[in-house]
């Protein structure tokens, strides 16, 4: 957890920020813990980030054009060099908050926070962004963000008791809420909201800086017309995904590689370690020559790193049971193989 001494630095931050942009992963982490942070202070851009793994240079370009008197990374392990010595030399103050298990960034101008150098701990950012926030009506973006990450908050039962409807009696775990219950059904919806143009992902940015609550997202009107329409189009495919994933289940591993125009394997690979829970989970999504990958499972991070050794230009990293990699796709049989020998058994 962070510390009370950094949470009042951040929140220092914010208040001082007139014009902040906001630069967040593309995934319900990163999307509640900006709209916390933005709900909190009334003002402020954001954009959602789709490089892998880091917010790459190119994204300085946003810099250029909203002229922030303030950075705020959310949700990103790695940041690129350039990027952060073009907001140094621009004299932009950069404040990054994380969560994953990463080495902290070579920068003593970034001020960098993150709860895994205070306990171990890696509480997902929309957690820390809540605690930051401090906002109870709030609760339930956080809840969003929350079991989105795998993450069962502490505060699930005071959600719970604001939103029993939403909620599910005695749920087991933060997957069991995503994939049962009515809160889960709405952070999927706006999960896969994300994963839509440009335009209309920044519309439902807007509309989201200012609902007032989570059934306004189900209800259907002009302003949520796009957002449930992405959900039921990618929802439809996914579906179908889903059950030719289930039909490769080995002894205990799932590899399953598919292509095409939607870039899900994560939310696959989420599902699929719910109910597969004993399993290494490998979901290859192949985009043209590259193959973008998302590993879950016991060790996932250690199998990972390890995997791709000695696979040129393979990159890959994340938490201690979720994981990404990326690679050529040339290279996906030896990384297969190389699981397997981690694996066997």
């Amino acid at each position: 957890m962070l510390k009370r001494k950094q949470v009042n630095e951040i929140r220092e931050h914010l208040e001082r920020a007139q014009n902040p942009l906001f630069f967040f992963d593309n995934d319900n982490d990163g999307l509640c813990s900006f709209l916390l942070l933005r709900r909190f202070i009334g003002r402020g851009r954001g954009v959602a980030i789709k490089s892998f793994p880091d917010l790459n240079v190119s994204y300085y370009r946003k810099v250029k054009e909203l002229n922030p008197d303030y950075i705020f990374i959310l949700d990103k392990p790695h940041v690129s060099k350039e990027f952060l010595e073009k907001a140094e030399n621009d004299n932009v103050p950069v404040v990054w908050i994380d969560h994953h298990n990463v080495d902290k960034p070579d920068n003593d101008y970034v001020d960098y926070y993150n709860p895994y150098f205070n306990d171990k701990t890696n509480e997902p950012v929309s957690y820390l962004a809540y605690k930051i926030a401090n906002k109870k009506d709030d609760i339930w973006l956080a809840m969003i963000g929350c079991i989105s990450d795998c993450y069962m908050p502490s505060f699930y039962k005071d959600f719970k008791k604001k939103y029993p409807d939403l909620a599910k009696v005695n749920a087991k775990s933060a997957f069991d809420l995503l994939y049962n219950s009515e809160i889960g059904r709405i952070a999927r919806i706006l999960d896969f909201s994300l994963k839509d143009s440009i335009t209309n992902v920044v519309n439902m940015i807007r509309f989201m800086m200012k609902v007032k609550g989570p059934l306004d997202i189900v209800e259907e009107n002009s302003k949520t017309k796009q957002i449930l329409k992405r959900y039921n189009e990618i929802n439809t495919k996914y579906q179908e995904l889903m059950i030719k994933a289930r039909d490769v289940v080995e002894k205990n591993l799932i590899f399953f590689k598919y292509s095409g125009g939607l870039s899900i394997s994560s939310n696959i690979a989420n599902q699929l370690i719910y109910e597969f829970p004993n399993k290494v989970i490998i979901v290859v999504y192949v985009n043209g020559e590259i193959a973008n990958i998302s590993v879950r499972g016991k060790n996932a991070r250690n199998i990972t790193l390890k995997a791709i050794e000695g696979i040129d230009g393979a990159t890959g990293g994340g938490h201690e049971e979720a994981t990404g990699a990326k690679m050529d796709v040339d290279n996906l049989s030896k990384f297969r193989t190389n699981v397997e020998e981690l694996i066997k058994g």
